[in-house]
């Protein structure tokens, strides 16, 4: 998902104009038209200024999802106790911490009194609120269910949140311990090696190459070790901003799923996401093409989101879901297959899940399958670098003291 900013006119001549998360700024137009505005310019975030990029990892949102996970699960408590919408609003107005979150909320609140259905109200709410989110809300309106499909809607948010949260802490130690051999090396060859230099450089003794590499590049990191770092951060902040672009981050994407052990990681991370998406859409009653266009927009593999639009594209036309993901040949085999029983069954929504459930299952164990294998790798990798300079330093030291010691 990228970060786009708009502006546009309301139905009632207001000029409109903030951000929005979408895969494509094609979607921001179809939102804002969806929602009864005219668009009149849509542009990625990043034109802004270089730094934009930069700005945007430290930009706080009004509401995250942790606190959409916290109101839905409220919202959908206060009005299964029999609380009528506009005064359940009322009280979780009363509940953040944050002043952003508690004006989101009283522009909710506000506009569901002003006579909005509440997906309205959050359609409002310059994307905070996914179309996920708002069409699953008004699939539970149109069926007077609101207070059953927030609760899914809440069942949703947490798994999906579950599953991120556990990518995201199986790769911290990995992570943590590459920068840690990053840094050993770096304080070894910029801090250690060089106070050797002059010691070896003033005997007759005759180094080894490898001895004369690792204080050749001693030297090199101590006195361009600043303008190396600084080098380093501009080009990963220039590679991000490159790859936020849609057709980089498109050919990334599929040059990354088509990698043998990360491709397929990758597909079955998305596909879990795909399939509970579209599976708690078709849950809550909403259409299954309506729901194929919803899902696309969670996938954030550009490539597998292109395809899923392709496969989208055939049903449309009266081929089943299963056959039009098989012809991609981009989704897991399983996948499709689990996916045509449901739809010979009639259960496409429950199998679905189950789908998702399977998945979820199968990404965590590669991952944990990685890690077994990544983490003593890291360690033996940060164990050989230090003994080949440590060993590249010794050597020679221990020749001059044999010598010493003849003479």
């Amino acid at each position: 998902m990228a970060l786009f900013r708009y502006k546009a006119l309301s139905a009632a001549g207001e000029a409109l104009a903030g951000t929005m998360e979408a895969v494509r700024a094609e979607d921001v137009v179809a939102r804002l038209q969806e929602q009864g505005h005219l668009p009149l310019d849509v542009g990625t975030s990043l034109d802004e200024g270089a730094g934009a990029g930069f700005a945007a990892l430290f930009r706080k949102k009004a509401l995250d999802e942790a606190a959409v996970l916290q109101f839905t699960q409220q919202l959908a408590t206060l009005l299964g106790a029999g609380q009528a919408l506009d005064r359940a609003l009322g009280t979780l107005l009363d509940l953040p911490d944050n002043p952003q979150s508690r004006r989101v909320i009283e522009r909710i609140r506000d506009a569901v009194r002003g006579g909005l259905p509440l997906s309205a109200a959050l359609e409002q709410q310059h994307g905070l609120f996914s179309r996920l989110y708002v069409n699953l809300v008004r699939a539970g309106e149109a069926g007077g269910g609101l207070q059953v499909a927030l609760l899914r809607l809440g069942e949703y948010l947490e798994r999906a949140a579950a599953l991120k949260a556990q990518v995201i802490s199986a790769l911290i130690y990995p992570i943590l311990l590459l920068v840690m051999v990053l840094a050993v090396c770096a304080l070894l060859l910029g801090v250690v090696v060089p106070q050797f230099n002059d010691l070896l450089a003033s005997t007759d003794v005759t180094l080894p190459w490898y001895t004369q590499l690792v204080l050749g590049s001693g030297m090199f990191v101590r006195t361009y070790g600043l303008y190396l770092f600084i080098a380093g951060a501009v080009a990963l902040l220039l590679a991000v901003r490159h790859f936020r672009q849609p057709e980089p981050r498109a050919r990334l994407d599929a040059w990354l799923l088509g990698r043998p052990r990360i491709g397929e990681l990758l597909a079955r991370y998305e596909t879990a996401r795909f399939a509970r998406t579209l599976g708690t859409l078709l849950g809550n009653g909403v259409p299954l093409l309506n729901g194929l266009g919803i899902a696309r927009q969670v996938m954030d593999n550009r490539a597998l989101g292109a395809a899923l639009e392709r496969a989208t594209d055939e049903v449309k036309t009266g081929q089943g879901l299963a056959f039009a993901l098989s012809r991609t040949k981009l989704f897991p085999r399983l996948a499709v297959q689990m996916v045509q029983v449901g739809e010979e069954s009639g259960e496409l929504g429950a199998m679905l899940l189950k789908v998702a459930d399977t998945f979820d299952a199968e990404t965590q164990r590669a991952i944990q399958r990685a890690l077994a294998a990544l983490v003593p790798f890291i360690t033996v990798l940060m164990a050989l670098l230090v003994g080949v300079v440590i060993m590249a330093v010794l050597v020679p030291i221990y020749q001059l003291t044999s010598s010493a010691g003849v003479l």
